[in-house]
């Protein structure tokens, strides 16, 4: 989800959109005036703290699914019958997965402006890697002590472990997992742009290619060349980026014409989607358009009151919590139902999920982020000077 899943954790988040009646000797990119704060001297820009807040009502969204709306029949004799209303919302947090690509092509048009390529690549792998490689050893263990019918073979855990594994023909250890794939495809799309540098048309033009293909790919029949395009989710990805281009660049029709169209073609497939989760067409519809709404007041800076800093700390969480939550979290109700009551049980592992996913990001994910990013840039270097 990254996420997601975005960068994920929203850690580049540096550039200030464009102010009214900033535009008077702006630098000029494309035919397009850049925002007064590229001017700026030094000094870090503030993040955009509203969106580590999505991020994390994204994930728990997705954590309600799968806990509350239990759609595989873990909770005995059923989750409806333990949480009634509460199970018919949860059954509608698929949703957050829909928020979490729009989040991630704002945040990672965002984070690679400016960048090279192999800087890209380098806050890629230092960003989703460490935690997800721990989320695989605590699912194989988790799969391991609580079989529930799984025969896990070491092969799978080592395909896991590659993050490729659906392009290796091998099953998620965990089924949140396909969302990954979705962000991978995303950020190879989207790093033959960046090898390119970075430019108001050409990112332009990237949002008109990406969006023509996944509607010509899916003709062809071939589910491999639709994959490869993320042709079912490049509608959120490419609205996400456009809502940056705003952000920074400020609003205009093409812009909102991009943004208008990506959410009709996601409004014109959620009714199989909806079918697929046996859920009603009209509420999803509305959800994903509120999603729209919101990230387009975030992308018109209307959220710049929100500076409270337990934000960042909370959206730093949601790329573990993501990770560990569906294995782990139905193990546990699994194995405790019978002894605690269903409303302590769930309010406990949630809580109990949070705790981990915010160790987890400390104890693993910094640590290990900070020693790959080094290594990594040393290797990048070398790379650009070794003849």
């Amino acid at each position: 989800m990254t996420q997601a899943m975005d960068e994920h954790a929203v850690a580049a988040q540096t550039t200030e959109p464009m102010q009214a009646g900033q535009r008077a000797d702006l630098p000029r990119q494309d035919g397009v005036e850049a925002p007064a704060v590229e001017r700026a001297a030094g000094g870090r820009r503030p993040r955009l703290l509203v969106l580590d807040g999505l991020r994390l009502g994204a994930a728990l969204m997705v954590v309600a699914y799968h806990l509350v709306g239990d759609k595989i029949g873990v909770w005995q004799p059923s989750a409806a019958s333990h949480f009634g209303l509460l199970h018919s919302v949860s059954q509608y947090g698929f949703l957050g997965v829909q928020l979490f690509f729009i989040i991630s092509g704002f945040v990672i048009c965002m984070s690679a402006w400016g960048r090279s390529v192999g800087d890209f690549f380098v806050s890629r792998v230092v960003r989703l890697y460490p935690a997800y490689w721990f989320a695989v050893l605590v699912t194989a263990a988790v799969l391991v002590a609580v079989p529930r019918g799984v025969d896990l073979k070491l092969r799978e855990v080592v395909g896991n472990l590659t993050m490729m594994q659906e392009f290796l023909g091998i099953r998620h250890l965990d089924l949140s997992y396909w969302t990954l794939t979705v962000e991978m495809v995303f950020y190879l799309l989207f790093a033959i742009l960046v090898a390119r540098g970075l430019t108001y048309r050409g990112v332009v033009a990237f949002c008109a290619i990406w969006t023509v293909a996944s509607l010509v790919v899916p003709k062809f029949g071939s589910p491999w060349f639709s994959a490869v395009v993320a042709a079912g989710y490049s509608s959120y990805f490419v609205a996400g980026i456009a809502l940056y281009l705003i952000y920074r660049f400020g609003p205009n029709l093409l812009l909102w014409s991009i943004i208008g169209l990506s959410w009709l073609i996601a409004i014109t497939r959620l009714p199989s989607l909806a079918q697929a989760r046996d859920v009603a067409f009209a509420p999803t519809a509305v959800i994903v358009t509120a999603f729209v709404v919101v990230m387009a007041a975030v992308a018109l800076n209307f959220f710049s009151w929100v500076k409270w800093g337990w934000v960042a700390t909370a959206g730093a969480m949601t790329y573990p919590l993501y990770l560990i939550h569906q294995t782990v979290g139905l193990a546990v109700i699994d194995r405790l139902q019978d002894h605690l009551s269903p409303w302590l049980l769930i309010t406990t592992l949630i809580a109990g999920l949070l705790i981990a996913a915010w160790l987890i990001h400390r104890f693993v994910e910094r640590p290990a982020a900070r020693w790959m990013k080094r290594q990594l840039n040393d290797s990048m270097r070398q790379l650009r000077t070794t003849r």
